[in-house]
């Protein structure tokens, strides 16, 4: 990464409206000097690539100021078939026809194409303002481990720029098969999390049996599991109630993710409400992706839908739940949009689930709650000693941050990134 100076900005300090629920809430900073939308005026100064001093400033005398935000996580990523929607379209926009798609693309993929799809994502990702994703791998065809290796090559090359962590995207029976078993251990090794796709219709017990021995080998290894689970208008809540019976008999003690959960939001609030407690009480995370399943699910020919599939984030958050939002797929089959772009999902999520990023819950599925479901060390509040890893916006308000996509700098390690002249580690 090559740091540059520019003419406007001094790279030890920053005078700069923050977000008052990212703000450590030990500091006495609110005052009367809190935008409407709940924008607090500091100075931040740090050295080198720790903040060092967090002050109040009135916001009267700097009329100027402009919005600071943490670089952000992206919960839930497939950077392996992103961009691929030019060669495998889905027109149709079907459930089926994205999984047709993806798999013809399987049986084509090369090396080359899966390195050429991830480095893009990454440096979209980079220059947006994302320091941390989690990207789900498809293993299944004949590339998988090769995609496997790939990937986990990158992760150590782009580790100074961004923190990856891979998901081993596979059938629940893969798991239950000894070439799936000792995969499973080759993960564990490389810090990976075992994945695995529970959507209905499906066959109750054998569902149930095999869904029972992949958290037995992720609890044996101590691997962290990130299901996608409920992507689906029909049978609500169908899968989660399986896993749900399950946890409620087995000692599990490694952290689980629940990545979709869309059909739950059409049960009934009763409904909606028992099971968001009894995630809480299994302390299981909830990764939302309104963008993909606002496209792809409810669909029927010649009809809008007018009762979307998306989980119950405020149920959630009310419960106790920790709730992420996540991008999902990026112009491949799932999806024809996205961008790698943290704003650009917040402004899409606050139309389609209604959030506020003014609110703490609001905002939270960006930033503290994606932390934490990623276990990352920082967790995007800004207070004496935390990273100083900034996106510097030309924009006063959070509307004009959100809908008017605004220039931006992204800081890193204290420095503003250079995005024509940076390099990863190419010889690890």
């Amino acid at each position: 990464m090559i740091a540059k100076k520019t003419e406007d900005l001094d790279i030890s300090s920053l005078k700069a409206l923050v977000p008052r629920g990212l703000i450590d809430p030990a500091l006495d900073l609110l005052g009367s000097a809190i935008t409407v939308d709940g924008l607090c005026p500091i100075c931040i100064s740090w050295n080198q690539n720790r903040i060092t001093k967090l002050e109040a400033i009135d916001i009267h005398s700097e009329p100027s100021l402009k919005l600071i935000l943490p670089r952000f996580v992206e919960t839930h990523a497939h950077i392996d078939k992103a961009f691929t929607w030019k060669n495998y379209p889905n027109l149709l926009g079907t459930y089926s026809g994205a999984l047709n798609a993806n798999l013809k693309e399987h049986q084509m993929r090369s090396p080359e194409q899966l390195i050429w799809r991830a480095e893009k994502s990454m440096k979209i990702a980079l220059k947006n303002g994302f320091r941390a994703i989690r990207t789900h791998v498809d293993i299944f065809g004949t590339l998988a481990e090769e995609t496997w290796e790939i990937l986990i090559d990158l992760q150590k090359q782009w580790q100074r720029f961004l923190q990856i962590q891979l998901v081993a995207m596979a059938p629940l029976e893969y798991w239950s098969t000894q070439k799936g078993k000792s995969f499973a251990r080759r993960i564990a090794f490389n810090g990976g999390l075992i994945g695995g796709v529970l959507v209905p219709p499906f066959n109750s017990k054998d569902t149930r049996k095999f869904l029972k021995e992949m958290l037995s080998l992720a609890n044996q290894l101590g691997a962290e599991v990130d299901l996608h689970i409920d992507e689906s208008s029909s049978l609500p809540a169908a899968g989660v109630k399986e896993l749900i019976a399950i946890l409620d008999q087995m000692d599990f003690r490694v952290p689980l993710t629940c990545s979709h959960l869309s059909s739950m939001g059409l049960l009934p609030k009763r409904s909606i409400r028992h099971l968001a407690d009894r995630l809480a009480h299994h302390e299981v995370n909830v990764v939302a992706l309104p963008l993909t399943n606002a496209w792809l699910l409810g669909r029927q020919p010649g009809v809008t839908p007018t009762k979307r599939p998306l989980a119950p984030l405020a149920q959630l958050q009310k419960a106790g739940v920790n709730v992420s939002i996540g991008g999902d797929n990026v112009q491949d089959p799932w999806f024809p949009g996205g961008s790698f772009d943290p704003l650009s999902l917040m402004a899409s999520s606050m139309t389609i689930a209604q959030l506020e990023p003014w609110n703490r819950l609001g905002l939270a599925p960006f930033t503290t709650s994606a932390s934490r479901i990623m276990n990352l060390e920082w967790d995007c509040t800004f207070s004496i000693g935390s990273p100083a890893e900034f996106i510097y916006l030309e924009a006063s308000s959070w509307i004009e941050a959100l809908f008017a996509l605004p220039r931006r700098k992204v800081l890193i390690g204290g420095k503003f990134l250079d995005e024509d002249n940076f390099h990863t580690d190419k010889n690890i």
